[in-house]
């Protein structure tokens, strides 16, 4: 079968000869099952494994999950009796539902050898709760989210997507490894910026991505958040107060790339602060949402306390304001895309992302640590006529010293020295 690409699979593959569980995480319907099957018929196709040694089971089936449940040992024997030489693949589709999984699942890997376990789950909290404790050093964690821009653009003509993907090469080598960059001829810069904007307003979710009809966009996104609502709020999470949990989302949406309010969070919801964090860290485990925190040294003058918040998928976001207006008429399109700069380097695993901003309000609005070295991202989705940053920025690289700084632009390339440092102005597509 014909799959759209996951970047993630490439990663997952080198480590399907070890013993170690896989286990992946990630949002409802972003491509778990489908990573599933790609890398069954990887097995079968590349590894030559035989396909009855590949067993997949989704605990969705009530059934399946009950068996499991009560005998653990017996189900997988039931599938490996027949031969206990021959080595086989276990691929379980929500994982998340099974009550003392670590347990269980640290019972199966130190009784059946021959067997690898690869588990999904919609809920990092519940996934890595239930495994965690039980399974050091024998599980490893991978997080599949909603495809990224250069995934995206695998629906495109082939030709957009190589041209993307050639000056983003450029441009990573550049953020990651401080190589000369000398700004290209690009020609199908428009259509990728088309996609770009259309990325931006209806997010990454596969189903919604596959198809070019507008009416079944906003339907797919209707029905992922209803989904989420009913299947990880009210039945796993066991949350009773749903519309007071509707609320804090529909808050949170109204106020992407901002700091957090607590106190207005409490009366939006009717709730309390104690509450408040309850429903954050729940919905951020269940990716909803991302936290960032404060970049600071000096405690005196640097803000060190309020996270901004931002959400996993843009267009999911839209759907819970009700606007997929294009990006020239919305005045929220440069949150917009700041948060869609935040997912692109989430998907890329950078693991320390944070905000800068001083007690006189100076911003920058991500700084990155990468191989040890601090760089500053500033997005300003707006037309340039020449290379210019804003006093946050600017207070940024005099203070700290990079030797090197971005700055993501609607269509404008440049560059610019400050002192030693050297900022660089790509379009923000190639983030």
């Amino acid at each position: 079968m014909d799959y759209l690409s996951r970047l993630l699979s490439k990663d997952i593959e080198k480590w399907l000869e070890r013993r170690e569980i896989i286990a992946i995480t990630g949002p409802r319907q972003c491509g778990k099952t489908t990573l599933l099957a790609m890398l069954k018929d990887y097995l079968i196709e590349q590894k030559k494994v035989q396909p009855d040694r590949i067993l997949y089971v989704t605990f969705e089936d009530r059934d399946l999950l009950d068996s499991f449940t009560k005998h653990p040992k017996e189900f997988i024997q039931s599938f490996t009796a027949q031969s206990k030489e021959e080595k086989f693949y276990f691929l379980i589709d929500e994982f998340q539902y099974v009550k003392e999984g670590g347990q269980k699942l640290k019972l199966l890997y130190d009784l059946y050898e021959n067997v690898k376990f690869i588990i999904t789950g919609s809920s990092s909290l519940e996934l890595k709760g239930v495994t965690a404790k039980y399974l050091v050093g024998r599980i490893f964690y991978f997080s599949l989210f909603q495809f990224n821009f250069e995934e995206f653009l695998e629906t495109k003509p082939p030709q957009v997507l190589h041209s993307y993907q050639e000056t983003a090469a450029l441009a990573g080598d550049f953020i990651l490894k401080d190589k000369k960059f000398e700004i290209p001829a690009e020609v199908f810069e428009k259509d990728i910026a088309g996609c770009f904007e259309e990325y931006v307003i209806f997010g990454g979710y596969p189903e919604v991505i596959k198809t070019d009809d507008m009416d079944a966009k906003h339907l797919i996104l209707k029905n992922i958040y209803a989904t989420y609502i009913s299947k990880d709020i009210v039945e796993l999470l066991r949350v009773e107060d749903v519309s007071g949990c509707r609320n804090i989302i529909a808050s949170l949406a109204n106020q992407i790339g901002s700091l957090l309010n607590y106190n207005s969070l409490a009366t939006d919801a009717k709730s309390y602060f104690k509450q408040i964090k309850q429903y954050l860290f729940m919905l951020e485990e269940t990716f909803v949402i991302r936290r960032i925190s404060p970049y600071f040294t000096n405690k005196a003058t640097e803000l060190k306390k309020n996270p901004k918040v931002y959400f996993v998928d843009t267009g999911l976001r839209n759907h819970i304001i009700n606007n997929f207006n294009p990006c020239e008429i919305r005045p929220d399109a440069g949150a917009l895309v700041e948060n869609t700069v935040l997912s692109q380097f989430c998907s890329r695993n950078y693991e320390s992302i944070r905000y800068w901003r001083t007690m006189g309000k100076a911003e920058v609005d991500f700084i990155l640590d990468i191989n040890n070295e601090i760089i500053p991202f500033e997005i300003k989705y707006s037309l340039f006529k020449f290379p210019e940053i804003t006093r946050g920025f600017r207070n940024f690289i005099n203070e700290y010293k990079p030797r090197r700084a971005i700055v993501f632009t609607k269509s404008f390339w440049a560059e610019l020295d400050i002192g030693a440092t050297k900022v660089l102005f790509i379009p923000v597509m190639y983030a």
